[in-house]
């Protein structure tokens, strides 16, 4: 893929045990100037595979959670422009094409949000609240930053104008049932952990309600029930990781007692 240009753009990606994914990802981003994968020392393939192409930086740096781990990668980017993709994560041709004419436009925003397709195993989920999930993914290093408050479900700090790009991400999050649970208990703790250190406090009350909300709000209200048995399992998860949240900040507050 050339398409003529002025603004380079640094990739970024974050990686732990990622053998499943990251061959066919680097493959897929030859468009990019600089591409950098922040590894946290993965024990399977991941490591041999990146340092099998030769235009790709390794770099390996211990996680202690998605913030600090983004806010690193940030740091050694050469270019003005990142984009952030994870390695479950592919971009279409259009969206490849899209990226490139924005940051070469006359009218650039400092931060772009970018729509993803959340794929349930090798199928597109419609709805359970995914309809419309979107992140901030290309921006201007120089004027934006991950806040430092949050652990997990990183929010961006832009200093500038911000749009939405047409095209969209295509998220392969979910590829087994276990792996998907495993992704949201580690979410869970997370949150547990950062709800901590604002001094929130867990009640048996939202240990019970709060997940229980998550769901009916997602399969309900978010129209979950239309995607089937599908969206059962992911409104499901969804609630676990928000349970998981308040029994280990239950348990992380009862230690320090």
């Amino acid at each position: 893929m050339h398409i003529n240009k002025e603004q380079k753009l640094s990739v970024l990606i974050i990686t732990l045990n990622e053998e499943r994914y990251i061959k066919s990802l680097l493959e897929d981003i030859d468009f990019a100037d600089e591409i950098i994968v922040i590894d946290s020392y993965s024990t399977d393939k991941t490591v041999t595979i990146v340092k099998s192409f030769p235009n790709v930086k390794l770099i390996q740096n211990h996680f202690t959670n998605y913030t600090a781990q983004r806010n690193f990668a940030l740091d050694q980017a050469r270019n003005s422009w990142v984009l952030f993709i994870d390695a479950d994560e592919r971009l279409t041709s259009e969206l490849k094409t899209e990226i490139i004419s924005t940051i070469n436009s006359n009218n650039t925003a400092s931060a772009y949000l970018i729509y993803r397709t959340f794929m349930f195993k090798n199928k597109p989920l419609n709805f359970s609240g995914w309809q419309t999930d979107k992140i901030f993914r290309l921006f201007k290093k120089s004027d934006c930053r991950y806040n430092a408050e949050r652990m997990v479900h990183e929010k961006l700090i832009v200093n500038g104008k911000t749009s939405i790009l047409k095209n969209k991400i295509i998220h392969f999050s979910y590829t087994s049932y276990q792996d998907y649970k495993s992704k949201m208990y580690s979410y869970g703790i997370l949150k547990a952990n950062e709800k901590l250190k604002k001094g929130q406090k867990s009640s048996y009350i939202l240990m019970i309600l709060h997940p229980l909300y998550t769901f009916l709000y997602q399969f309900l209200i978010r129209l979950g029930f239309l995607d089937g048995l599908n969206g059962v399992t992911i409104c499901y998860l969804n609630a676990y990781s928000v349970f998981v949240r308040y029994k280990k900040l239950q348990e992380l507050t009862s230690s320090k007692i």
